[in-house]
């Protein structure tokens, strides 16, 4: 285990087969890919990976075929499951597998629980890992979830477990709310999913982003955080705005589907629905002009 995730993270999108299970080779060529162009991390299984359609067993072995294909120092892996048991297991199996950090959505199935209950539910992650102790990133995402880390939530948690709860990524798209976290503590990490903040996160409160986009704009993302280049950020906003009000998921793997001219990229697992090849197309081409 190395240091602290930082800088440009891609919420890594997941290839499939035909009969909608992870497809390992094309998952590790586009991740090598998203390393050598610009990216510094990969977040496996999060949201845009259509994790949580996928068995436990098919998450599992995806893990492991990630692990054994790329540097494990840059991955973190998407762990929160609605039971305690299955997000044990997950989580466990990152630190054996050496990923750098888990990404732990709340148990979403219940709503309207009290923060007491999400302590529990987090306290019993940390002590039932405890032999396992790889770090922790909360994953904030109440539009999906239907629950949120509040930050008095985070506050409690990286009080009471400090060596585990690393960080946070907020999906939210709520700025004040961000960085209301990464006031908590300079040693909490918090990814908002947004590349316009990556400006800030060089030389502000945020330790990077985590963003579905940068599956497509990661060059950009690197000039950006990397050189403070303005004209970069821009550009990678724009791409991020290409999917606005569209389905980000399928809107993202239709365009790596023209890109890598591959159609078999274009699949997402029910109930989303795919792109058309005509939309991908023209996804597809704006991104082009844009990464020029």
């Amino acid at each position: 285990m190395t240091g602290p995730l930082r800088g440009v993270i891609a919420a890594i999108a997941t290839p499939l087969t035909p009969t909608n299970q992870p497809d390992g080779a094309r998952f590790v060529d586009h991740a090598r890919d998203l390393l050598a162009t610009g990216c510094d991390g990969l977040n496996v299984l999060g949201t845009t990976g259509e994790a949580t359609s996928f068995s436990l067993q098919a998450r599992l072995a995806l893990m492991d075929v990630a692990a054994k294909a790329l540097p494990c120092e840059k991955l973190m892996v998407g762990t929160g499951t609605p039971a305690l048991d299955d997000t044990v297991l997950l989580t466990r199996a990152a630190w054996d597998l050496g990923f750098s950090g888990a990404l732990v959505l709340p148990p979403f199935y219940y709503k309207d629980v009290s923060e007491d209950g999400l302590h529990a539910y987090i306290g019993a992650l940390v002590a039932a890992t405890a032999d396992a102790p790889i770090p922790l990133y909360l994953y904030n995402f109440p539009a999906l979830s239907g629950l949120a880390y509040g930050p008095a939530l985070v506050a409690r948690l990286f009080e009471a477990f400090p060596p585990r709860i690393r960080g946070l990524k907020d999906s939210s798209g709520d700025m004040d709310y961000a960085h209301a976290v990464a006031a908590i503590d300079p040693a909490l990490s918090v990814f908002p999913s947004n590349e316009a903040t990556l400006l800030a996160a060089h030389d502000g409160p945020f330790a990077g982003c985590i963003s579905a986009t940068a599956n497509l704009n990661a060059p950009l993302c690197a000039k950006a955080y990397r050189q403070g280049d303005r004209e970069s950020l821009d550009k990678a906003v724009a791409v991020r705005a290409l999917f606005t009000g569209r389905p980000l998921i399928a809107g993202v793997k239709a365009t790596i589907a023209h890109l890598r001219h591959d159609p078999q990229w274009a699949s997402v697992c029910p109930p989303l629905s795919p792109s058309t090849s005509t939309q991908g197309e023209t996804y597809a081409k704006k991104v082009s002009m844009l990464r020029a």
